[in-house]
C-alpha cells in the first residue's frame, strides 16, 4: 500500500487544489524534484514550469506555474504559487497567440528587456505543457 500525503495548492485568486496525493513533482530553482510520503522538510522556491500532482487514481494533476514557493514538512504540502493553470484548461491556440504576440514585442525592445523575458518564458511554458496535456 502507498502512503499518502496532504498536499494544497494556493495562488493569489484562491486554492486550486487540495487533498491527498501519493506524490507531488516541482520547478525548484535548481531543477525539478518530487516529494513523497515521509519527506525530509524542505522549503525551496519554484521556478517557471510544470507541477504535476499524482493522487494515486492513475491520474495526474497537471499545472503550469509561474513561480512560488513549496513547504514540506510532517506529510504536508504546501504550493504558494504566484500564478498557476490547470493544463487541460490552458486553450493552446490563444496560449501560441500570445507567445507570440511576445516574441514581437520583445524583439523590438533595446533596453529593460528583464520583464519582457520573464512574461515570454511563462507563456512559452504555459503553451508547452497545453501541448502535453492536449496529447
Amino acid at each position: 500500500m502507498i502512503n499518502r500525503f496532504h498536499a494544497q495548492l494556493l495562488t493569489p485568486e484562491g486554492p486550486l487544489f487540495e487533498g491527498k496525493v501519493e506524490s507531488v513533482q516541482v520547478p525548484g530553482i535548481n531543477g525539478n524534484f518530487q516529494m513523497l510520503y515521509n519527506h525530509a522538510p524542505i522549503v525551496s522556491a519554484l521556478a517557471i514550469g510544470k507541477i504535476s500532482i499524482q493522487t494515486g487514481k492513475n491520474e495526474d494533476i497537471i499545472y503550469a506555474v509561474s513561480g512560488g514557493f513549496v513547504e514540506m514538512s510532517d506529510n504536508k504540502c504546501t504550493l504558494l504559487a504566484e500564478k498557476a493553470e490547470l493544463a487541460n484548461e490552458i486553450d493552446t491556440i490563444e496560449a501560441r497567440k500570445e507567445r507570440d504576440k511576445l516574441k514581437k514585442h520583445l524583439a523590438t525592445l533595446k533596453t529593460n528587456r528583464e520583464d519582457a523575458e520573464i512574461e515570454l518564458a511563462i507563456a512559452e511554458n504555459r503553451l508547452k505543457i497545453a501541448e502535453i496535456s492536449a496529447n
